[in-house]
């Protein structure tokens, strides 16, 4: 069992930096696969990032290759996303995941845990 606590969102300009946080409990935390993935208002979520259990290699969605990082410290049972040149667009719920079978999927439904989401919002 894996609980996930997501923080750092907030409201930024367009152009500016926010960092997410997630925080997970669980003993086997160093071995599962974790993403991002995001929620804006009337749509579906949408996948944003994933990183292996080695943090040796992430994916990223199209929309945010070039300004997202995603990193992980297994040691204090942390990953975090970097977000740089925000916009508008990149205004939602973000949500921390992990995926016990550590497949680097963007397929939500491949995440087993799931954490409560930190609101995001770019204005122009």
């Amino acid at each position: 069992q894996v609980q996930l606590v997501e923080s750092g969102g907030g409201l930024v300009q367009a152009g500016g930096s926010l960092r997410l946080s997630c925080a997970a409990s669980g003993r086997t935390f160093s071995s599962y696969g974790l993403g991002w993935f995001r929620q804006a208002p009337g749509k579906e979520r949408e996948f944003v990032v994933a990183i292996s259990w080695s943090g040796g290699t992430t994916y990223y969605a199209d929309s945010v290759k070039g300004r997202f990082t995603i990193s992980r410290d297994n040691a204090k049972n942390m990953v975090y996303l970097q977000m740089n040149s925000l916009k508008p667009e990149d205004t939602a719920v973000y949500y921390c995941a992990a995926d016990r079978y550590a497949r680097n999927s963007y397929y939500s439904r491949n995440y087993d845990y799931w954490g409560h989401g930190t609101q995001v919002t770019v204005s122009s």
